[in-house]
């Protein structure tokens, strides 16, 4: 049937119109506002321990790569300004375009995202991952200016506690980017890669986790450093407790929950098929630290944060595998495909890999 013309061009009109407005959209690339956010589906993990150099990075990589394997889709969020994750799987030409460009209008880094909140500008900047060779694992590429974000969470934390919805914008914004790109892609679990140290970009990360768990190596240090963290993720989860209390109604908050997930014990030599007599001692020592500086120090906050189980709390272990994981920096690929050492080598590291990804699945998804 012909239209009459009057009424044709109000239709043709209506049309321009909307398709107009959908470019102008599609052009600004906002997030929704968080009050219409709700939280993904995704299970969030952070492998932290405050103490630098036992592995955090490297274990993070290779267990997102064996979830990966087992057919889950995996996001990675290197939120440590020193970019370690990033600089681990990209190559490092492409680092450097991205931390150049970072600050601009087609940024594509995690700074990107939040600099305008950091810097009181607009909403939350949407970003994509970066899609690795590593199958079904993604990535959203950590930046050193997030350190000047991580100066801004100090003030946003002191407006939560005043009940100020900026403060709250600012402590959420991450995870409200996090909800964005895990839902449009899907993803089963998102792994933050942190810094080694207690400040509020690690705090604000950790109360947005549904889990953690703890890398231990076998020295004095990292036992000692087990102390702290227990104390430390205690306060952070009581404080939160009361910041939630103190928030407007509706507006979207962290969970501010994280459990204990289990502890992994790495980098432990191993003579015939036996762990050696110097390093040996250290395991039972960060069994009981776990349980006396973590377990216990949590459960007093709420029992549901931690399992009493000793067995269930050792996710698994990581013995020394000597050059691999170096070469599985420089060569930006998980243990298991590295160019270098055995194939016996490379599939015990798998098997160990694979079987703490397979704990974790069955851990996450316990009802």
């Amino acid at each position: 049937m012909k239209l009459p013309r009057l009424q044709w061009l109000q239709l043709n009109r209506g049309v321009k119109a909307e398709s107009n407005l959908k470019r102008k959209l599609k052009k600004v690339k906002k997030l929704a506002p968080e009050s219409e956010a709700k939280r993904n589906r995704s299970q969030r993990l952070a492998i932290y321990n405050h103490k630098g150099g036992v592995g955090k990075t490297t274990l993070t990589v290779n267990i997102a790569a064996a979830l990966g394997f087992l057919g889950k889709k995996v996001l990675l969020v290197d939120t440590d300004p020193q970019c370690n994750l990033t600089s681990y799987l990209i190559e490092a030409s492409v680092v450097d375009d991205l931390l150049d460009n970072s600050s601009g209008p087609s940024g594509k880094t995690i700074w990107s995202a939040l600099r305008p909140i950091s810097e009181g500008t607009g909403t939350l900047q949407a970003i994509e991952p970066i899609e690795l060779s590593i199958g079904n694992v993604f990535l959203l590429p950590g930046d050193i200016l997030l350190s000047e974000f991580e100066r801004d969470l100090n003030q946003f934390w002191s407006e939560c506690f005043e009940g100020r919805i900026k403060g709250f914008r600012g402590i959420t914004a991450l995870s409200l980017l996090v909800n964005s790109v895990a839902s449009k892609h899907n993803i089963d679990y998102v792994f933050y890669d942190l810094g080694p140290n207690i400040g509020p970009l690690n705090r604000a990360v950790l109360l947005d986790c549904d889990f953690f768990i703890v890398p231990a190596a076998c020295d004095l240090f990292s036992i000692r450093a087990l102390k702290t963290l227990g104390r430390t993720l205690s306060m952070w989860i009581r404080n939160w407790k009361t910041i939630s209390e103190l928030a407007p109604a509706d507006i979207y908050l962290l969970p501010g929950r994280p459990r204990f997930l289990g502890y992994i014990p790495q980098r432990f030599r191993v003579y015939r098929g036996q762990v050696t007599q110097g390093q040996s001692s250290y395991l039972s020592r960060i069994e009981k630290s776990i349980n006396s500086e973590i377990v216990t120090v949590l459960r007093r906050v709420d029992t549901a944060l931690a399992s009493s189980s000793m067995t269930e709390n050792r996710i698994g272990q990581i013995k020394d595998f000597g050059s691999l994981a170096a070469e599985s920096q420089t060569q930006g690929v998980p243990i298991e495909n590295v160019n270098a050492g055995t194939a016996d080598q490379r599939a015990e590291a798998s098997k160990a890999f694979r079987d703490i990804a397979r704990r974790i699945i069955s851990r996450t998804t316990k009802k």
